[in-house]
């Protein structure tokens, strides 16, 4: 139970992230603790034996939720369940979480049509398929003194895909290259195609 004057804690610290790394059981090793009953409900402060007989009574675990409260807050639950939950999570988040892929396409400042059609493809297979496409415009010699032939190029890539595409990262020169950064649009669902399925 509380003892007199002491406010209950704030019952989201029950509710963090419990880490798989948790101290629990006799690990724990303070005289007392802040207990939290299977249910969620509050116990109060109680000594660390008391504590530890109350979980094998209910067999359970003592778990250390929150180490840096003072006294720590501890919870009685089935950690193995608790870690096999939590492990069962993390799978299921990672299997929903949309992997970002950037491709990366190379063009030079004074490409031949043939070229720039057969490397637009590519763009737009990239941007169809829902991943993102770094331009990059590769100069030579005195090319590099023309630094307006590379944004002209890529200001006409990416008004050639703008219905698939939008420019993420603005055309930024780097050494002897010029690099720009096209997403799909948000909301545009991936077509995946096979890669010898030709350009579009």
């Amino acid at each position: 139970m509380l003892r007199c004057g002491e406010v209950a804690p704030a019952r989201r610290a029950t509710e963090e992230h419990i880490s798989t790394e948790s101290r629990i059981n006799d690990r724990i090793r303070v005289p007392e603790v802040r207990l939290v009953g299977a249910e969620g409900e509050q116990i109060g402060i109680v000594a660390i034996g008391e504590a530890m007989r109350m979980a094998q009574e209910a067999d359970l675990d003592l778990v250390e939720v929150a180490p840096t409260a003072r006294p720590p807050v501890c919870k009685l639950m089935d950690f193995g369940k608790f870690k096999y939950e939590s492990d069962q999570k993390r799978r299921e988040a990672r299997k929903n979480q949309v992997q970002t892929v950037i491709k990366e396409m190379k063009l030079r400042p004074k490409i031949d049509p043939h070229d720039y059609e057969t490397k637009k493809g590519h763009v737009v297979r990239f941007l169809r398929a829902g991943d993102k496409v770094k331009i990059t415009i590769m100069f030579r010699g005195r090319e590099q003194s023309r630094p307006e032939l590379g944004i002209r190029l890529l200001q006409r890539l990416s008004a050639d895909v703008a219905e698939l595409g939008y420019v993420e990262a603005q055309p930024k020169q780097d050494g002897r290259n010029m690099t720009m950064v096209m997403a799909p649009h948000k909301g545009s669902k991936p077509q995946r195609l096979p890669e010898s399925a030709g350009h579009v």
